[in-house]
């Protein structure tokens, strides 16, 4: 069987004739946040190279853009394995595993120090945005000898479009980048451009740098994940101190099980303490409840205020806007190489029914790697938030588990590659039942987070096959392994 990724590295980069040259190729490792960073320090360990190309000028932008806001995991789940091992080697010291980062502190205290270690340094490129991936030679179409051609991964760097010949690429891009409109159609509202001077997305700065600019006024929050809760929250606090402050929540769903969470049942206590307080404040009236409320139009009154409608055909007035209502991947550096994603989440279609929101909302999504995150064009490997393409229940623990089975496979240790060195905390809330723990109709269902799941749970241990339905409609089953390194 040929390899697309023969077991021993070389550092050098240069044009490839056949498949015995690959082994003298890096790994490419697409993007410096948490994620991509765990990625090279697990090729590291394994003995292959990585080349880690990062569009920012520092490594852990993503988390430097809301470094105010306080982490619900504490740094036990922050901070990858051989990450960690190499860090120590030259004489760093975790922060305490109970403490909660902030976004800046896990930045600060964590990616920049290991990003300066001379192992990661020398192998790191900043400032090098990487604008497409490609099979050399063979483009998206052409079948023959596909397998046998290094990745050219283009990048800007300098003023100046850059190739970078891999073995292998790794893409750990993230999805902060690239936020959902507030439109409840998946496009912006009518109105939503032109009025981008009065909306926010994410998590801005409320009882902070951005202080002015919502005191004393009223503001209106789109979403229901944890970044809406947590600005919700800083906005009912900002309203206690700054009078006039109103604060307005349109969810689009009736149904707040799964926004306000599992509570003491949530084995990560701070995040189900943060769907409780928001209970609390809708409960007192500090924040108002719009649900159902799905945005269609965003228009600017008389008085330069706005006017959002809804698609149930109320309209509320806001001054500002903060929308919050998730975030996808860009897949557009992609477009030369051949994906086999979830229609709808755009995650790779063998992870798809374990994220699902429509089908849970545990937190507690099985451990998966190399075998499920693979794509057709064999070693290309999607990993962090890029993985989830539109889902919301990534955690930073799933992506470290994630590149270190994607680092085994590569270097030929298939065993490693699936065998499961993870246990996620449970959400203690999933949408299979649609009742909290301890309430009365809780005993009555079945959670997919139960101790006792059965096989094709969410939450049991990776399979070996999948059930799957190919383009003649004939029921099959496949492997969920990629090709197997050569021996």
């Amino acid at each position: 069987m040929t390899s697309c990724c023969p077991a021993k590295p070389g550092p050098q980069n240069r044009a490839s004739e056949g498949p015995a040259a690959l082994g003298s190729l890096p790994v490419a490792v697409i993007g410096g946040g948490p994620i991509g960073l765990a990625a090279a320090a697990h090729l590291l360990e394994r003995g292959l190279e990585p080349v880690i190309l990062e569009a920012g000028p520092s490594v852990g932008t993503a988390p430097l853009a809301w470094g105010h806001v306080p982490m619900f995991s504490p740094w036990r789940y922050k901070i990858d394995r051989a990450a960690q091992a190499l860090l120590e080697r030259h004489g760093w010291t975790a922060p305490d595993a109970d403490g909660f980062p902030t976004g800046r502190e896990l930045a600060d205290d964590y990616l920049a120090p290991l990003a300066a270690l001379p192992e990661i340094a020398g192998r790191l490129r900043l400032s090098a945005r990487v604008t497409g991936v490609a099979r050399q030679r063979t483009g998206k179409v052409r079948d023959a000898g596909r397998g046998e051609q290094p990745f050219e991964v283009r990048f800007q760097a300098d003023g100046r479009e850059r190739r970078l010949l891999a073995r292998a690429v790794i893409v750990a891009t993230g999805t902060w980048g690239n936020p959902s409109p507030a439109g409840a159609s998946g496009l912006p509202a009518i109105g939503e451009s032109e009025a981008a001077d009065r909306i926010r997305h994410g998590m801005p700065h409320v009882l902070g740098a951005d202080r002015t600019r919502y005191a004393g006024k009223r503001v209106l929050v789109v979403g229901s994940g944890h970044s809406a809760i947590g600005t919700l929250i800083d906005l009912a606090s900002l309203a206690a101190q700054a009078p006039g402050t109103t604060v307005l929540w349109a969810a689009r769903t009736a149904d707040q099980v799964r926004a306000y969470g599992g509570g003491v049942a949530d084995q990560l206590p701070e995040r189900g303490a943060l769907g409780q307080r928001l209970r609390r404040l809708v409960a007192s009236g500090a924040v108002e409840l719009l649900a159902p409320f799905a945005v269609d139009e965003v228009r600017r009154g008389a008085s330069g205020s706005l006017e959002v409608k809804g698609l149930e055909g109320r309209t509320v007035a806001a001054d500002e806007m903060v929308v919050a209502t998730g975030l996808r991947p860009d897949l557009g550096i992609l477009a030369e190489v051949r994906l086999d994603l979830d229609p709808a989440l755009e995650c790779p279609r063998v992870l798809a029914p374990l994220i699902d929101p429509n089908l849970h909302s545990c937190g507690t999504v099985r451990p998966h790697g190399a075998f499920e995150l693979q794509q057709p064009d064999s070693g290309l490997f999607l990993a962090g938030m890029a993985s989830y393409g539109r889902a919301p229940t990534f955690l930073l623990a799933t992506g470290h588990e994630q590149v270190r089975s994607i680092a085994a496979f590569l270097a030929g240790d298939l065993e490693a590659a699936r065998r499961v060195e993870l246990d996620l905390p449970e959400t203690g809330v999933c949408s299979s039942s649609r009742v909290l723990p301890g309430t009365a109709d809780a005993d009555a269902v079945s959670s997919c987070c139960a101790p006792a799941a059965p096989q094709d749970s969410c939450c049991s241990p990776r399979p070996q096959t999948i059930e799957e339905t190919p383009c003649c409609g004939t029921e099959t089953k496949r492997a969920t392994a990629p090709a197997e390194p050569a021996k």
